[in-house]
This record gives structure tokens, sequence and C-alpha cells, in this order.
């Protein structure tokens, strides 16, 4: 057994024990907190029609509500993936003129409120927005209460979640590889693609996981830019709330289906947060 390490303080003394006991005046607050957060989520699940549930989740309505979420997340993902990253790459690895600035417009639909953002993306892809009314004239292209639009509204409000993770990946990942790939002969590309995204991929991938779950979740944006059209537009938060009016059972089954999702993603990044800390 290795013995402890001698005590190098005055007096040579060594510190007593680190007293555990949590003053009331903390404890009683902090357990109103965590009975705030966790009451909701107690009711849903005590609340679940537990013996109907699997008629619910197989019923057509839901399933489309389904099909159509997995399907838009998923595509709305892939999109970010494609922009996003390097505009991470861009705000990490270059230095220009307005970085701080540009970096706080990339962050911004993280604090926007979702109707707003759904408002915006009308006023510039709607038929008469600022390029959808090109787009319209010239090449046929109408975005708004279309499933495109769903992937659109979706992308806009989880790119950010990407953005940031996979930049502050960049920023902890030492440049110095890419230098020497660069003076090896490859091109500032190649380096990327051979040396700088093996590196980040964790990052990547919690980006994604982030990203996908928020645009899963997305309701302001998808409602206010693509209507909720069912089969065309209608996501599971936007059959939630119709649901909810008419069918609460069914809208229970869909609520607790995000909740478990939501509860797989917390999971899934639980090591990386971990690690981080």
């Amino acid at each position: 057994m290795t013995p402890p390490a001698p005590d190098t303080r005055k007096g040579g003394r060594r510190p007593g024990p680190i007293r555990t006991g949590v003053p009331f005046a903390l404890l009683l607050p902090a357990l109103l907190g965590l009975a705030f957060l966790l009451l909701p989520l107690v009711a849903l699940l005590v609340r679940a029609p537990w013996h109907s549930l699997p008629e619910q989740l197989t019923s057509p309505e839901v399933w489309q509500a389904l099909r159509l979420s997995l399907v838009c997340a998923t595509s709305a993902t892939a999109l970010s993936l494609v922009i996003g990253v390097p505009l991470a790459w861009l705000l990490a690895r270059t230095d220009f003129p307005g970085r701080g600035l540009v970096r706080a417009l990339v962050t911004l639909p993280l604090v926007l409120p979702p109707v707003v953002g759904g408002v915006a993306l009308l006023l510039a892809l709607g038929r008469n927005g600022v390029v959808g009314q090109w787009l319209d004239a010239w090449f046929g292209i109408t975005l708004p209460f279309t499933t495109t639009g769903v992937v659109l509204a979706e992308t806009f409000v989880a790119m950010p979640f990407l953005v940031i993770s996979v930049e502050g990946t960049l920023r902890a990942a030492d440049p110095r590889y890419e230098e020497a790939a660069t003076t090896l002969g490859a091109s500032r590309f190649t380096a990327f693609r051979r040396v700088t995204l093996p590196l980040i991929a964790p990052g990547i991938a919690a980006g994604a996981v982030l990203a996908w779950a928020r645009a899963l979740g997305e309701f302001g944006a998808t409602i206010t830019f693509a209507g909720n059209f069912p089969g065309r537009t209608q996501t599971m938060p936007l059959a939630v709330y119709l649901a909810l009016q008419s069918d609460p059972e069914a809208a229970i089954a869909l609520s607790l289906v995000l909740l478990a999702v939501s509860i797989a993603v917390l999971a899934g990044l639980r090591d990386r947060w971990m690690t981080a800390s």
C-alpha cells in the first residue's frame, strides 16, 4: 500500500476530514428545485397509458409523425454536418475581421425564440422572401409548408449545437498536426480530411447527436415556417400539440417517445461530459 504523502503545511499537522454536512438553508431549496424538475416527468410516467401504449405507437397517425420526425431530424443533422463542420473550422482555425460577431450570429438561434426563427425563415425563404421569391421565380421551388421546409427549420435551430461542439474540439486539438501535414506537401483540404477529421471525430459525433435531438424536438420554427400538415410537415412535437386537444393518450405516448430519446442522448454523452469535467 502506498504511504500517504507527507504534509508540507506549516506545523506539520494533517488536515482534518472534509465536513460533508449540508446546511438546511441550502438543502431545502435544492430539494425543491430537484422536485420541480422531476415532478412533471414523474407525472408523465404515472399517467402514461401503459396498457394501450403499443396500440398508440402503432397507429397510422402516430407512426406517420414518428417516421417524418426521424427522417427530417436525420436530414437536418446531415445538412448541419455538411455546412456546420466547415463553419466550425473557419471559426476555430482562421483569424478574420469580425470573427467574434460571426460567432455571436452563429449562436444566436440558441437564444432566439423558435417562433421568431420561423418568421425570419419565412421572410428569407418564403414566396415573397428575400431569397425565396427568386427561388420561386427562377426554379419554381417553394420551401414553406413542405417537408423540405421542416428540414430547413430544424437545421436552423439545431446546427449551432454542432458548430459549438466542433469548434470547441478544434480549439482543443493541436494544430501542429495539420501544419506538419502541409509541410509534407498536403493541401489544406487534404490535411483537414486526413488529419483533422479523425482527431475531432468524437466532438463531431457529440455535436451531431445534440443537433439530432434538438431537431427531433423542434416545434416553434417548424410550425411557423412549415405548418402542421399530417404526413407532410406534422412532426412529433406538432402531433403532441394537436393530439393533446383531442386524444390525450396519444399525446402522452408521443411525449414518452421524446422523453426516451432525450434520456438516450444524455446517457450517450455522459462519458464525454464526465471526461470534460
